[in-house]
């Protein structure tokens, strides 16, 4: 039980949240086959540790992700924050379609969210992506009616750069941006969490672990998204697990685990980032929460961060089409 952790508050005028919250894709199977009784364990023992604020998006596994949400949550007495990206658009073989974030199809979404979560209210929602095709003040102002409506409490943001998080944030307060943040994609740091700060605008930062390459892990056979990202593949995977030695050298002088120490680094980051932990079973759970426990000197920083310089990652976060889709690259 970890229930006692310092809280965190989402912006401004946001929600104060544990520490870290747990993301939930991973168990809809993005990552490979999955288990649907440990997946609901975890969540119930992340709920028990005092985990608060649970991310998902009705499109991870065509709604299953909600449902999964929805059956985890009966009959508990508490019942935590959920946040839900939304927009994507996915033929039934999980092909992708697009994305639409029209203010009819924001409010059709949130419709749909709302019956498979079983809640009258979705506590943070937020597009997946930037809409090139919808100014992006036409979506927040669909979201802003919902909040009006009591459908929706906080608007959030995902993978959107500088001048969106601007644009949005005049149309209705943002409580926060989702973003990649690790070890190894540092690249928000240069000109998007300055804006951010400056705006009073959260942090939900997802990808702590570099989808697991930071914890060791290799993609499984099977359906696993991991295949065919650029850093699990060919020589760039070889070069990273080399990065990746120098981390787990530097955690074993620290007497925690490569994965602790990943995490602990994204918290040290600021009290405005608030980890997004991808655990699919509960020893996964219970590893990450230990970082909570693992507390870093500004040397110890520097030099981690001198131990696995984010420049020496071989390749992108994503594929080259997704990330020319990426707003928050450009």
């Amino acid at each position: 039980m970890v229930r006692e952790a310092a809280q965190r508050r989402l912006g401004h005028d946001g929600p104060v949240v544990f520490p870290i919250a747990l993301g939930c894709m991973g168990m809809s199977g993005s990552y490979g086959p999955y288990d649907e009784a440990e997946s609901i364990a975890t969540l119930h023992a992340a709920l028990d540790a005092g985990v608060n604020l649970l991310d998902t998006g009705d499109f991870y596994g065509h709604g299953h992700n909600e449902l999964l949400i929805r059956r985890a949550l009966e009959g508990r007495r508490e019942r935590p924050m959920i946040s839900v990206k939304f927009g994507a658009l996915r033929a039934p073989d999980g092909s992708w379609l697009g994305f639409d974030a029209r203010p009819a199809a924001v409010k059709n979404f949130c419709a749909y969210s709302l019956r498979r979560l079983g809640v009258e209210t979705i506590d943070i929602y937020r597009p997946a992506r930037l809409d090139p095709n919808v100014p992006i003040e036409d979506t927040i102002g669909a979201i802003a009616d919902l909040v009006r409506a009591g459908y929706v409490r906080y608007i959030g943001l995902s993978e959107v750069g500088v001048e969106t998080i601007r644009r949005a944030h005049r149309v209705h307060p943002i409580c926060d941006l989702q973003i990649e943040y690790s070890l190894v994609s540092r690249g928000p740091e240069r000109a998007i969490f300055p804006v951010l700060r400056e705006l009073g605008i959260g942090v939900t930062a997802y990808g702590v672990l570099s989808r697991g390459l930071l914890s060791g892990s290799t993609p499984r056979p099977g359906r696993d998204m991991r295949a065919q990202l650029p850093r699990f593949s060919g020589e760039n995977f070889e070069q990273n697990r080399r990065l990746v030695d120098e981390l787990v050298r530097v955690a074993r002088h620290k007497n925690v685990t490569p994965t602790q120490l990943a995490i602990a680094w994204a918290l040290a980051k600021g009290p405005d980032i608030v980890p997004v932990i991808g655990a699919r079973r509960r020893a996964q759970l219970n590893e990450s929460l230990g970082a909570l426990a693992v507390s870093l000197t500004p040397d110890e920083l520097a030099a981690l961060e001198e131990a696995v310089p984010a420049h020496a990652v071989k390749g992108a976060r994503y594929g080259e089409q997704q990330m020319q889709h990426l707003d928050s690259e450009h």
